[in-house]
């Protein structure tokens, strides 16, 4: 400990054993632990340490980097010269990974800092969790499907053989896996027209991750099929004249099979059934534009 140069508290405990070869292998790394210490919720131990930035990557599983919020993010810290928001990091061969802290990590990097503070966390699989814990910018659906899916694969990469339920909370939702599918292969995918009826009927599966992968194949294969249906209704409405940004969302809400579900709620494919069945009954000249703009404006949340 006293090698290595870094503060401990509680001064009186030791760290185990793997959190001192963490503080080693970040020196090995060309980092600098500052200080081993124990979090004030569960007592786990951690790392406060420079890591260097070169070393320091967003997981392989998290969403897309925002510009637009990077681009501000640089303005203010621009503004207040100085760095102090920590990323938080799991160190994965010789590289750090940041579940958090992506868009602060590509700050520094554009202000070509040399190393980045971190919160190293000793056990990898906690990556996962904090994903889903995620704060710095909030996800809209596409962005946490997408890393969801990510997420999902991942873990089937890694060999773990556990079942899908077991993972609800890193995934927080089930449709995201389905929905990260759709929008990997259709980037501009509706997921806001179908999301109300899978957050209901979409769960999470009680078998393996990579069984669970295949059955996510074809409940994105059924969505796909209802979204061709829809995608056909509004190009018909839109021949007759009317177009609306809010006609997916009228025409999914008239043909909601769960509008009248109570205390039991149909399968996923039973759902899905009544869902495209209704779609390919959808009459497009029953329909006014009025219709829509009505439906729209007692959809739209009251005033704050």
């Amino acid at each position: 400990m006293a090698r290595l140069g870094f503060a401990v508290y509680p001064e009186d405990q030791e760290p185990p054993a793997e959190v001192l070869r963490l503080a080693e292998s970040i020196e090995k790394d060309g980092g600098c632990p500052l200080a081993a210490y124990r979090e004030p919720v569960g007592d786990h131990w951690q790392i406060f340490a420079l890591l260097p930035a070169a070393r320091v990557q967003p997981t392989p599983y998290q969403r897309d980097l925002s510009k637009a919020h990077a681009e501000r993010l640089l303005r203010v810290i621009k503004k207040i010269d100085r760095f102090i928001d920590p990323v938080v990091a799991i160190r994965a061969d010789g590289t750090y990974w940041t579940p958090n802290g992506n868009h602060r990590r590509h700050v520094l990097e554009k202000l070509k800092a040399a190393f980045v503070p971190a919160i190293v966390i000793p056990e990898a699989e906690v990556a996962f969790q904090i994903l889903a814990l995620n704060t710095e910018k909030a996800h809209n659906l596409k962005e946490k499907s997408l890393e969801v899916i990510r997420m999902y694969r991942g873990l089937i990469e890694q060999g773990v053989k556990r079942d899908e339920e077991e993972y609800a909370f890193q995934f927080e939702e089930s449709c995201f896996v389905t929905l990260g599918l759709l929008y990997e292969k259709f980037p501009r995918f509706a997921g806001g027209a179908f999301s109300p009826i899978l957050r209901r009927v979409d769960r999470f599966l009680k078998s393996s991750l990579k069984a669970g992968y295949a059955t996510r194949q074809e409940r994105a294969g059924r969505v796909e099929e209802a979204d061709g249906h829809l995608k056909g209704i509004v190009d018909r409405l839109k021949r007759r004249g009317i177009n609306h940004p809010f006609v997916k969302n009228f025409v999914m809400a008239r043909c909601n099979p769960l509008t009248r579900a109570r205390k039991t709620l149909p399968g996923f494919d039973q759902a899905m059934e009544k869902l495209i069945a209704a779609l390919q009954a959808f009459d497009v000249n029953k329909i006014r534009q009025e219709d829509i703009a009505r439906s729209a404006v007692m959809s739209a949340p009251p005033p704050s």
